[in-house]
């Protein structure tokens, strides 16, 4: 009697949240989740994480490194929701309170292998120049209430946001089964590292 094939695929992430550039602030923190699909679910590892604070380094970089891991396992039975890792960056203001200074997001790579990722950040915007002195005032940024939005399209039309600053990722990915289920994800010998993606932060 013949076995019964896979049912589920399963795609393994690890990596680290590298480093970003933003290049006003300093004293930095970052926040990670993913976002993904109803027929997505974790198996192992964390889906989200709070980095350490961070101070920009010596050299002429100036960055501001985490070298944060990433480990986190799914599986699925179709790639319809992909998995999105989404990024918030937080530091402190003049007056000590922490705000947010970058919200991103990026599909986990489809091809298995090391890729390296720079994301562009954004911070929302306030819509006036009264809220904006407000704001600033009282140390309450705009902000998102769920930073997961990051990841989805309903209502970003209607949001004010601001370009600032890049956040750098590193993943290692393994797919499992995805193949015996008809689902081609590339070479499987693909073990090269990719370079940053484009500032507009399309995935290759």
């Amino acid at each position: 009697m013949a076995a019964a094939g896979p049912s589920v695929f399963l795609l393994m992430v690890n990596g680290q949240v590298e480093s970003a550039q933003f290049p006003e602030y300093d004293d930095l923190y970052c926040k990670y989740c993913f976002v993904y699909g109803q027929d997505w679910a974790p198996t192992a590892g964390l889906e989200e994480g709070i980095s350490q604070i961070t101070s920009k380094s010596q050299d002429a970089r100036r960055a501001l490194v985490w070298n944060f891991p990433i480990d986190v396992t799914f599986k699925s039975t179709n790639p319809y929701g992909w998995p999105q890792i989404v990024l918030s960056v937080y530091g402190p203001d003049m007056f000590g309170n922490d705000v947010v200074r970058g919200y991103g997001a990026v599909h986990v790579p489809f091809s298995p292998g090391r890729h390296k990722k720079t994301i562009p950040m954004f911070v929302p915007e306030s819509v006036s120049k009264l809220q904006k002195f407000t704001s600033w005032f009282m140390g309450r940024r705009p902000e998102y209430t769920d930073p997961k939005v990051v990841a989805q399209g309903e209502g970003r039309e209607v949001t004010r946001v601001r370009s600032q600053g890049f956040v750098t990722l590193l993943f290692n990915v393994v797919t499992k089964d995805m193949r015996k289920l008809g689902y081609d994800t590339g070479p499987p010998d693909t073990q090269g590292v990719s370079g940053p993606s484009t500032p507009q932060g399309l995935s290759r």
